[in-house]
């Protein structure tokens, strides 16, 4: 059904009223271009560049290793974990800045089954949902093998019955909270509750949720947390990530990946290891400081950005979006364009996603037109709207170049369907 979205002067009235404006004023962003793929990589706080420069020309040039203490080097992974902690609704303590995504769920989740087996041995169940990120299922069933567990895939709405059917031997559930391909929103609440009151640890996988809309950890009692330094939180290619560890965990959390930044004396050079007493036990080897410095300042970038308003803006960019091409009635079209992401916007992240089966030479088209998304196998279109930096016109702009390209059929070029190695 056709729908009336709001005229482009009632979106640039919204960005004029905007509390949020302020913030784009942080960022390094081309003239000319809707940059929708904060998702996949976040937008450079123009904070950074100064930032690495002086990193690289003072600090390691003429500071050499003394830097490491004088220009306080070694405690970046705490700096930048206590900036991250208040996007996250967790105190400082619980959240340490190490390795990538990937590695801290390994730890995390290894450190979880371990950690219930050994509570009761015939916890022996990992539960986590088909089609969850590609690294989370590979992890998921690598510790499961490694443990001798048995991994359990369920589609999303089967989650709640498999964690009854499952409740005797459930050791960690293991979840994505906001879908990478649909932008679907998992019950965060809902679901850390029903697996506890059973018995069972649950690990959230954070990627597409940190620094996009507020979640508050500590209140619902979840168990461990993993994100990623990259997408919303504007880290840079290949930042660094974090990992949370409710306080109730701490002292009795064994890291399985131990490394001499983890333990209790680094610079005691101690033949056996002893773990760190709180959340710096899960730190591993050197840290990437260049990455990291970069990342802790691009969390500057959240400074006086109050989390309710980022997730209020970032609902009325993507209903945007969402009702421009209702309004141009570009699902009713005979071509094969269909909404893949929730219709109620409470109940998606900060990301739009079409299906159709040309997405790829379709989001090349746009990039062409200077509308920046990106692909996901097979048929999918992903938009994602970091409120931080996105207009409201940047969503209407967005929404008609879209349907432009789609009605003019300008996608349909050999150029457009030859893939390139990053999709």
């Amino acid at each position: 059904m056709r729908t009336a979205g709001r005229s482009r002067a009632e979106c640039e009235a919204l960005d004029t009223q905007d509390p949020l404006a302020f913030a784009r004023t942080r960022f390094a962003l081309p003239e000319g271009l809707i940059y929708l793929d904060g998702n996949s990589l976040g937008a450079m706080p123009l904070a950074v560049s100064q930032r690495l420069r002086d990193a690289t020309d003072l600090e390691w040039a003429q500071g050499l290793i003394r830097s490491w203490n004088e220009a306080h080097w070694y405690t970046a992974p705490q700096r930048a974990a206590s900036k991250i902690a208040r996007l996250i609704g967790a105190d400082p303590d619980e959240v340490i800045v190490a390795d990538s995504t990937s590695v801290n769920l390994f730890k995390l989740l290894t450190a979880a089954a371990q950690a219930q087996r050994e509570r009761d041995p015939a916890r022996t169940v990992v539960l986590t949902e088909r089609g969850n990120f590609p690294t989370d299922s590979y992890l998921n069933a690598s510790v499961a093998d490694l443990l001798d567990m048995e991994l359990v895939r369920v589609d999303a709405h089967e989650l709640p019955q498999a964690i009854w059917t499952h409740r005797a031997r459930l050791a960690v559930l293991q979840l994505t909270h906001v879908d990478y391909k649909s932008g679907r929103i998992h019950d965060m609440a809902g679901l850390t509750t029903h697996a506890q009151m059973h018995g069972a640890q649950v690990l959230w996988d954070l990627a597409h949720t940190a620094g996009a809309m507020p979640v508050a950890l500590d209140a619902l009692r979840v168990d461990f947390a993993v994100g990623c330094g990259y997408k919303y939180l504007n880290g840079g290619p290949g930042a660094p990530a974090f990992a949370y560890v409710a306080r109730r965990h701490l002292a009795t959390l064994k890291q399985p990946l131990v490394g001499w930044h983890g333990h209790a004396r680094p610079f005691a050079f101690e033949e056996d290891w002893q773990p760190a007493a709180g959340i710096e036990r899960l730190l591993c080897g050197t840290a990437p400081q260049l990455s990291l410095l970069a990342l802790e300042t691009a969390l500057d970038a959240f400074d006086g950005v109050d989390l309710d308003l980022l997730r209020a803006k970032s609902m009325a960019l993507t209903s945007i979006f969402i009702e421009q091409l209702e309004s141009a009635a570009a699902f009713e079209a005979d071509d094969g364009l269909a909404l893949a992401s929730p219709r109620v916007a409470q109940e998606r992240g900060s990301q739009v996603a079409l299906r159709h089966p040309q997405a790829y030479a379709i989001v090349q088209a746009l990039i062409d037109r200077g509308v920046i998304g990106d692909f996901r196998e097979p048929d999918l279109m992903r938009f994602g709207f970091a409120p931080l930096y996105v207009r409201h016109v940047d969503a209407f702009d967005a929404a008609r170049a879209l349907h432009e390209v789609m009605q003019g059929r300008t996608w349909d070029q050999a150029r457009y369907a030859q893939r390139r190695t990053v999709t």
